[in-house]
């Protein structure tokens, strides 16, 4: 049995065409909508007056740097904890504070819980935190004119930090 060579014909090509750049259209389509739906791409509301605020944020960081104190942040088996020690070893009084998670890139997903007093120095939540990468802001009220600030990136993976 002998088979029969066919022709290759416009229609051909246009089938070929229409399915190259329906495919690219559709991936195109797919991911603006992701874009769209993750991320405002929203950083700061007024950039002017977040310019016009910058060095005093600074001074206020240099300020809070210098009095020498080392955070430590830990998130473990649905709980979380937060210790601070000043620069000679001792635990720092701090009274409560608020800890908020946010996605890099996908601000839907925040969420902010409370940290009360544990013993010990340190601060904790009973909250279990999702597997990923996670911008924690932590403001702490320890007695200071301004709340203690302290900002860091984790990675959680299985209910506790790497």
């Amino acid at each position: 049995m002998k088979l029969q060579a066919r022709e290759f014909t416009g229609r051909h090509m246009l089938i070929i065409m229409l399915a190259f750049f329906g495919v690219i259209i559709a991936v195109n389509v797919v991911m603006a909508r992701f874009a769209v739906t993750s991320w405002t791409g929203l950083v700061v509301e007024n950039s002017y007056v977040a310019s016009q605020q910058f060095n005093e944020k600074m001074v206020a960081v240099r300020t809070q740097n210098d009095l020498g104190w080392v955070p430590k942040l830990e998130v473990a088996d649905g709980k979380i904890t937060f210790t601070l020690i000043d620069r000679i070893g001792n635990p720092v009084t701090m009274s409560g504070g608020k800890a908020t998670f946010q996605h890099p890139t996908f601000e839907a997903a925040d969420w902010s819980v409370s940290l009360v007093p544990s013993g010990n120095g340190q601060l904790s939540a009973s909250s279990a935190v999702s597997p990923g990468v996670w911008v924690v802001n932590i403001e702490i009220d320890c007695g200071l004119a301004t709340p203690y600030r302290h900002s860091e990136r984790i990675l959680v993976k299985d209910g506790a930090r790497l």
